[in-house]
C-alpha cells in the first residue's frame, strides 16, 4: 500500500503535464503497481489496492465525490485481479509465476492495460460523464501500459541485479 502511494506522487511529480484528468495520465505508473502487487500477493494483493485505492480516491482525486471515490477504488483494485485470475483459467499462469513468461506478462499487461480503463469507462457511461470516453480511453489505456511496462521492467532490472549480487558472493 505504501509503495502504490509512493509511486502515485512519484508519477504526480513526474508526468503532471501528461494528466488526461484526475486519475488518468498518458503515463500512470501506479496501474504497474497494481498489477505487480497482485502477481505477487494475489488475493491479499488486491485488499491492499482496495484499501489504499479508496484512500486515495477520497483523499486525492475526487474528495466531494464519495460514490465515485467507492467505485473507483472497487474498479482500481478488481481489474488487475481480474485479468490474474483470467489468465490462470486460460493460460495455465501458475500462483508461484513459475511459468510467467516474458511473453505471458507482456500479454497480461497488455490485458491488464484494457480491462482497466474498460470497466471504468463502463461506470463512467453508464453513471457518470457521457464525452470524451474514446479520448479518456486512449488515454488511459495508454498511460496504464505505459505505467505497467515500466514498473515491471524496472522490478525485474532489480531482480537481476540482485541475483547478480548474489552470484558474485
Amino acid at each position: 500500500m505504501l509503495l502504490f502511494f509512493a509511486v502515485l506522487k512519484v508519477n504526480q511529480l513526474l508526468f503532471a503535464a501528461l494528466e488526461f484528468a484526475p486519475g488518468i495520465a498518458w503515463i500512470y505508473l501506479p496501474a504497474g503497481v497494481r498489477l505487480l502487487a497482485i502477481l505477487l500477493f494475489a488475493e491479499a494483493g488486491a485488499i491492499g489496492l482496495l484499501f489504499i485505492s479508496w484512500i486515495v480516491c477520497v483523499v486525492e482525486f475526487f474528495p466531494n465525490d464519495p460514490v465515485r471515490s467507492f467505485a473507483g477504488g472497487i474498479l482500481a483494485s478488481a481489474s488487475p485481479y481480474l485479468v490474474y485470475r483470467a489468465m490462470q483459467h486460460f493460460s495455465g499462469l501458475q500462483p508461484s509465476l513459475q511459468n510467467l513468461t516474458p511473453k505471458r506478462l507482456l500479454i497480461l499487461s497488455l490485458m491488464f492495460s484494457l480491462a482497466s480503463p474498460f470497466l471504468h469507462h463502463l461506470w463512467f457511461a453508464l453513471y457518470e460523464q457521457k464525452e470524451n470516453l474514446g479520448a479518456s480511453f486512449v488515454a488511459m489505456a495508454a498511460g496504464d501500459l505505459g505505467g505497467t511496462l515500466v514498473v515491471l521492467y524496472f522490478a525485474k532490472f532489480m531482480l537481476w541485479c540482485l541475483a547478480g549480487r548474489m552470484r558474485s558472493k
